[in-house]
């Protein structure tokens, strides 16, 4: 039970990489609050999260507005002492506006930054201060391979997710001496609803078939699963990881290797 009786906030809980990270959250001892605006997804995952024999706890939100955020962290607050681990999950990819920089569009690059960059920051400096204060805590930002290499019409997902890192960077350095780590996690080809819209936008603008494109992805040659991704999240979160800060680990069947 690494994460004994820990409080965990997951954000994009109600599916995907943020589920899983969710569900081995609680199979390791702690108690999940997940977010995202599908209450549908969100009670499943916190039925999942009960089975383990841990308190879950759904709380629908609009990350891509900060009044929306500011009321999601007052509720929070309202309901619960503290939060011990954030997760940074939730996000917009980047295959439902898949266009070039020259033609792209302006209000997604606007939303893209807000859920995929502001979003954490915003959460970032709203819960940590009392893990400062309490000398613990533990912030792991899921990031992701593009967000260390560029990414032809995905413009604002990159983006964001280099401005992730450099968020985490900056984050672990100021926290380095209190007992809180800050950390981010760079998936490659995962199997998530998100990824597959991305491949099937590939798809259209290369005219290549899906199984052919998921094979290319990376020397594996598969999709990774959520579940790989929830793995090392447990390992970041917990005393394991004590002295892990400030890095930005690939979990990407090798899509990178340097």
């Amino acid at each position: 039970m690494k994460l004994k009786d820990k409080t965990a906030l997951v954000t994009g809980g109600g599916r995907g990489i943020g589920a899983a990270i969710a569900v081995a959250f609680a199979q390791q001892g702690a108690d999940v609050i997940v977010a995202a605006r599908s209450v549908e997804q969100l009670e499943e995952t916190v039925k999942e999260i009960e089975a383990a024999g841990r308190k879950g706890l759904a709380i629908p939100a609009d990350l891509y507005r900060r009044e929306g955020i500011a009321t999601f962290v007052e509720s929070i607050s309202a309901k619960i002492p503290g939060i011990d681990i954030l997760v940074n999950n939730a996000g917009i990819g980047s295959g439902t506006n898949a266009k070039s920089v020259v033609d792209f569009d302006d209000d997604f690059w606007d939303i893209s930054i807000a859920l995929n960059l502001t979003a954490p920051y915003l959460l970032t400096k709203a819960f940590l201060p009392a893990m400062i204060k309490a000398g613990w805590g533990r912030i792991i930002n899921i990031a992701s391979i593009l967000g260390k290499i560029g990414f032809p019409t995905g413009a604002a997902y990159s983006a964001s997710k280099h401005g992730l890192i450099g968020l985490t960077r900056t984050a672990a350095l100021e926290t380095a001496t209190t007992g809180v780590t800050v950390n981010a996690i760079c998936p490659g080809p995962i199997r998530t609803a998100m990824l597959a819209s991305r491949l099937q936008a590939t798809a259209d603008l290369s005219g290549q078939s899906l199984a052919d494109i998921e094979k290319s992805m990376n020397p594996m040659q598969r999709l990774l699963e959520p579940d790989e991704v929830a793995e090392l999240a447990v390992y970041l979160a917990s005393d394991s990881a004590r002295s892990v800060t400030g890095q930005a680990y690939n979990i990407s069947g090798g899509a990178i290797m340097h």
